[in-house]
């Protein structure tokens, strides 16, 4: 993924990769799912901060700070023989900050005490990584789409996505 991100322009601790493999992102989101599953199953507190810490660290660095970004990144997707499938890069750094958002949301309502809050949160990122996982739905790339349809972000964001998604 570095070689990736020297080509594209991506370079530096703080960075996210631009493209972004779908194969990979799709990995990833299977791990979130599995996460989920057992976050939920057991109420492993710890877990939800392993979840939290992942989507914090992926919104900063893409794969590179984040221990599954790094394994589907260095272990897992190398031994799989799918072709690369690109896809633009700020709509999954978008989905990753709204999966920052309710798992640090979940964290913090676990630790106020609202454990039927932190569960729905949960269930949400449960839904949308499932979605992105199985069925190549991304639902935090279509409201970033929304948004740069509304104006609400620049089409500059995302000149790809714009092509892509055929916002003009």
């Amino acid at each position: 993924m570095e070689d990736r991100n020297a080509a594209t322009g991506a370079s530096g601790l703080f960075s996210f990769p631009h493209p972004v493999d779908e194969v990979s992102a799709r990995l990833v989101a299977t791990g979130v799912v599995l996460q989920c599953v057992v976050i939920l199953m057991t109420g492993w507190t710890v877990l939800l901060v392993v979840l939290a810490y992942g989507f914090v660290a992926r919104v900063a660095t893409g794969p590179t700070l984040s221990p599954l970004g790094t394994m589907v990144t260095r272990v897992v997707r190398p031994r799989l023989a799918l072709a690369v499938r690109d896809t633009p890069g700020p709509p999954k750094r978008f989905a990753q900050g709204i999966g920052a958002t309710l798992s640090v949301g979940a964290l913090t309502a676990t630790a106020l005490g609202a454990g039927s809050v932190a569960v729905w949160l949960v269930a949400a990122i449960l839904l949308a990584a499932s979605l992105e996982a199985f069925a190549g739905l991304c639902l935090g790339c279509q409201m970033f789409r929304l948004l740069m349809r509304v104006g609400v972000i620049p089409e500059e964001t995302c000149e790809a996505c714009r092509d892509l998604w055929g916002t003009r």
